[in-house]
């Protein structure tokens, strides 16, 4: 397999070459980290293309007080400017996330050996063109270690599905179920005579879920979340954690989900933390154009044929439930 930082380069040269001549500025990371990119990347391009300019741009000050992000809370994206912004460094100096929400390109960059890109303006290259690959690269590295890190956080899945209410002899649905923590609770509530299916886009998440026994409880099947293999209107509930915010396209997913539910169903959409705690984690604050905020959520889900009828966000949990709608259809409101 080719070493993370060609592929990622690569693909990015791929994307940008026919834009040349444009200026690509990087920023973020580590100290150096910016200027090791910016290098790798414009010996990525081909020949006929490096008629353009690579600049990694460093310390500039700006509205961030001169925090890692500060360089692009002065420079603004132009169209003949892209700006790929390295998520990475220690948690506290990451600045305020203004930065990030500016740049075209966002990439992982805590391990420079394992980059990940994690958001491409679609105007520069659909996302079907990087976001399986990349998501299974970011979450494959971590799927062995995921259980030991996060393990804690069973109860409060459990806590979930209750809040959720699955009926008993029912199908319910965890979607990006990782290595499966919610499978075992969702399992219990539906009973016997229910059933349980758990999708996920990385093998390596359901080969964990494997070794931690969880495929007992559920069926597993590897499966991107934006097209479930399922007939529509079967599920009674759909439990996604920590899904709806990583999609590239929040609302197409939304109408997936609904796709696959039937009137009356129910979608749980949870995190273990709630969205300022999991924020300031992260080294950053939450923004208002985060598609969890409730202001977002709530349209978001009513155009994909859901209502919202509970929101929570305190700090030790996040929780949306919305309930399916007999009259909406999904792929018409999302138009």
């Amino acid at each position: 397999m080719p070493e993370r930082i060609s592929e990622v380069t690569a693909f990015l040269a791929e994307v940008l070459a026919p834009r040349a001549p444009l200026t690509v500025i990087v920023d973020g990371g580590d100290h150096g980290a910016a200027a090791a990119f910016a290098v790798r990347l414009a010996a990525a391009f081909p020949p006929s293309a490096r008629a353009w300019t690579v600049d990694a741009v460093l310390g500039l000050s700006g509205p961030a007080g001169g925090r890692v992000d500060s360089a692009l809370n002065v420079l603004e994206p132009a169209a003949d400017r892209v700006i790929v912004y390295l998520r990475s460094g220690p948690r506290g100096a990451r600045g305020n996330g203004e930065g990030e929400r500016r740049a075209q390109v966002v990439i992982d960059h805590d391990d420079p050996e394992w980059p990940v890109i994690r958001h491409v303006h679609p105007r520069l290259a659909d996302p079907e063109r990087w976001y399986i690959t990349e998501s299974r690269a970011f979450f494959g590295a971590r799927a062995a270690g995921w259980d030991k890190r996060f393990g804690d956080d069973m109860p409060a899945y459990a806590k979930a599905v209750e809040t959720a209410e699955p009926c008993l002899g029912d199908l319910a649905l965890d979607v990006g179920c990782g290595t499966g923590r919610a499978l075992p609770a969702l399992a219990a509530a539906v009973g016997p005579g229910g059933r349980v299916l758990g999708f996920d886009v990385t093998p390596a998440m359901l080969e964990a879920a494997r070794d931690a026994g969880r495929n007992g409880c559920a069926g597993l099947v590897l499966a991107d979340a934006r097209r479930l293999p399922l007939p529509d209107g079967i599920a009674g509930l759909v439990f996604a954690a920590g899904l709806v915010q990583h999609l590239p396209d929040p609302e197409a997913g939304l109408v997936e989900l609904a796709r696959v539910t039937r009137p009356g169903g129910r979608l749980m959409i949870f995190h273990p933390s709630g969205r300022a705690a999991l924020a300031a984690r992260h080294g950053r604050a939450i923004r208002p154009d985060e598609p969890l905020n409730e202001q977002n959520l709530r349209p978001l889900l009513a155009a994909a044929g859901w209502k919202l009828v509970r929101y929570e966000d305190p700090d030790d949990h996040f929780l949306a439930l919305a309930v399916r709608g007999p009259a909406a259809d999904p792929a018409t409101s999302a138009r």
